[in-house]
């Protein structure tokens, strides 16, 4: 069964790129952000309307310093991550985490050394009614 949908979007893959950016750097500029994208030349007016959307969708905050805006990331990385697992959990595996780690299982992705390290992580197995 889906979880209940939040009202957040994930982001998209440009935004994402960006937000990269002001995670990996702080408080920049437009130019700032234009110059550290990887692989991307985007002109600079695409770039400012991607930290506008960004802006407007509560993403990243402004501020104007020398007659040019410094945008900061409001969400942080790992809130992104979830909110986007959380959408990938939905619209393909119904809201089941289980089959999600299931499907890494079944498609090689999720190794035996893998699970046996998240099994460390989750600590000792609990005993049950004194069996075991």
């Amino acid at each position: 069964m889906p979880r209940h949908k939040s009202p957040e979007q994930p982001l998209t893959p440009l935004e994402l790129e960006i937000m990269n950016v002001l995670w990996e750097t702080g408080p920049a500029n437009v130019q700032t952000v234009q110059a550290r994208l990887k692989g991307r030349e985007l002109a600079y007016t695409t770039v400012q309307t991607m930290l506008n959307v960004l802006h407007r969708k509560g993403k990243v905050k402004r501020q104007l310093k020398d007659r040019a805006y410094r945008y900061r990331p409001v969400l942080t990385r790992q809130r992104a991550v979830t909110q986007a697992v959380g959408d990938m959990i939905d619209r393909f595996f119904g809201g089941s985490a289980d089959s999600l780690v299931l499907n890494l299982v079944e498609t090689r992705q999720l190794t035996p050394e893998k699970l046996a390290r998240i099994q460390k992580l989750l600590g000792p197995k609990e005993v049950q009614n004194g069996n075991d």
